[in-house]
């Protein structure tokens, strides 16, 4: 599918690794002026130069784990693009641990970067997505729809509220703006095989299992949950509103 967002102004949280990656260079491909931050000014610089592309990409550094990093970052963003059509909310982290292993502070990075974060990125876009019209589409996940023992309670936690929180917006804010997420499975970032195949005793098996997990006997690329993600802020998708887009591979189709 073909997209045209020709001069269109977009930020994408978390745009410089894995999804929000390829988010970001999808949307550049098809004509967007995109704003990307990544969690230093460093990092978002390096994300950037990874692209190979420079042309029309502004730097949006910031912390989305708190109120007042999101503000900045979506202030920068909407200084350098002149206003905002696109909010892309594609931070996030992912770690397991049992319930007895949990402490306050894993759980309030989980739930800060995870739902707060988005929370507080889109209150402070919101005027500029309002002028615009614009949208919103928010990165969950399939364990955002299931519960699910090997993403963990504090994961699934994080991501079915941001998957409930979408639907709460998306009718709140309707009709100007509308709200969508996406809910992939696993997919083949580095943040997966880092985490979860090149740590692990026996990695070809722990990617044979993550292959399995889906009933079409693979994991995604970050392309295609991009695709989806382009697909959901298009004027195709100006029917859609309050939708957990599930990107799964049928993971979820039959729990």
């Amino acid at each position: 599918m073909k997209f045209d967002f020709a001069e269109k102004r977009v930020l994408v949280t978390g745009g410089t690794r894995g999804i929000g990656r390829a988010t970001v260079a999808a949307f550049q491909a098809a004509g967007a002026r995109v704003a990307v931050n990544g969690r230093t000014p460093e990092s978002t610089s390096s994300g950037i130069a990874a692209l190979g592309n420079k042309e029309r990409l502004v730097s949006a550094p910031g912390n989305v784990a708190t109120e007042a990093g999101c503000k900045a970052i979506v202030e920068t963003a909407i200084d350098a693009l002149g206003g905002l059509d696109i909010l892309v909310y594609s931070a996030g982290i992912g770690d397991v641990g049992s319930i007895e292993e949990i402490d306050e502070a894993f759980w309030d990075e989980m739930l800060g970067i995870n739902l707060k974060g988005a929370f507080f990125c889109i209150r402070w876009a919101l005027k500029a997505l309002r002028e615009s019209k614009g949208n919103i589409v928010n990165l969950a996940s399939d364990a955002g729809l299931i519960g699910d023992v090997g993403s963990g309670a504090v994961y699934c936690a994080s991501k079915g509220g941001l998957v409930n929180m979408t639907r709460a917006m998306a009718l709140e804010l309707a009709p100007v703006v509308r709200v969508n997420c996406v809910c992939p499975g696993y997919v083949d970032t580095d943040m997966v095989r880092r985490d979860m195949i090149d740590q692990a005793d026996d990695p070809v098996a722990v990617e044979e299992a993550l292959n399995n997990y889906a009933p079409l006997k693979r994991i995604a690329t970050p392309n295609e949950i991009a695709t989806a993600i382009l697909y959901l802020a298009s004027d195709d998708a100006r029917f859609v509103t309050g939708t957990a887009f599930q990107i799964d591979g049928g993971s979820t189709a039959g729990r």
